[in-house]
């Protein structure tokens, strides 16, 4: 096979492979060398081979003979991760000589098997990880995104042998139905106060994020959220309507949520002990 050849099949693997699978996918030594001695690919750590087109957090992973794993692995999935800095990445117990002082390392093994050409890790183990990097909230949040978007499925977590505490814990609680990380923050807050509430509740023909009782409405406005003035004059609308309508909307944002917990904790609180989520 042709050296051009060889570089659109790496394209289609994310612009990087091993070279074992690169010779199981029928490419010779000289295809291979061909396309290095072109500067189109490089090799790292001998056996990786790149393109220009990898993904930094994959390159990383290559450079120290790891996966990338936890909230990286679960950005490359397009499911929801707190802010941080950073790549995490997977490394192998045995591996030595690596400089702990760039990407945040993580030693432990996860449940599932990784092989040595895989650069990303699987899937139940970036859950593993964020579970044991990450505070119960927002590795919470990322566990829910997975399941939501269909990356793993709820049903399967509780009978995965974790090895751990924390992730047992969130394999038992984990729901489907929070619609962001920002509200996932939000039901795992308010759940030991044991309120009545729904999730994605229709209400007035819209669906709300969270109705706790009959008329109590709260909204939560994400990090993202309100990319146009049209978009905020529509919940303005919406707003209005539940309003008129005999509802308390109570709108928290995602800095409130995040940051300001305790507020926005006495405010559902303080309207639930003056019985506005009741019908009249």
């Amino acid at each position: 096979m042709s050296g051009i050849l060889f570089t659109e099949w790496l394209a289609h693997h994310h612009g990087i492979a091993h070279s074992s699978q690169a010779r199981a996918a029928g490419f010779s030594y000289r295809d291979v060398a061909a396309a290095v001695d072109r500067g189109v690919v490089r090799r790292i750590r001998r056996s990786w081979l790149v393109a220009a087109s990898c993904d930094e957090r994959r390159r990383a992973a290559a450079g120290v003979g790891g996966r990338v794993t936890c909230v990286s692995a679960a950005e490359l999935h397009g499911i929801w991760v707190p802010e941080h800095a950073g790549t995490h990445l997977a490394v192998p117990h045995h591996q030595s000589r690596i400089d702990t002082t760039g990407p945040t390392l993580h030693w432990g093994a996860g449940p599932v098997p990784a092989a040595v050409t895989d650069i990303d890790d699987p899937p139940l183990n970036m859950l593993f990880h964020t579970a044991r990097c990450l505070d119960r909230r927002d590795a919470l949040a990322v566990w829910e995104s997975a399941v939501r978007t269909g990356l793993v499925m709820r049903e399967h977590l509780p009978r995965v042998r974790w090895h751990s505490k924390t992730a047992d814990e969130l394999a038992r609680v984990v729901g489907a139905l929070s619609d962001s990380g920002l509200e996932t923050a939000f039901i795992d807050g308010i759940r030991p106060y044991r309120l009545p509430l729904r999730q994605q509740a229709f209400v007035a023909g819209h669906r709300v994020d969270v109705l706790i009782g009959d008329r109590l409405v709260i909204q939560l406005d994400g990090f993202r959220h309100h990319s146009s003035a049209a978009d905020r004059r529509r919940d303005i609308r919406h707003d209005a309507e539940l309003a008129l309508r005999g509802y308390t909307v109570l709108r928290f944002d995602y800095y409130q949520v995040m940051f300001l917990w305790s507020e926005v904790l006495a405010t559902v609180l303080g309207a639930v002990a003056q019985g506005v989520h009741l019908a009249r």
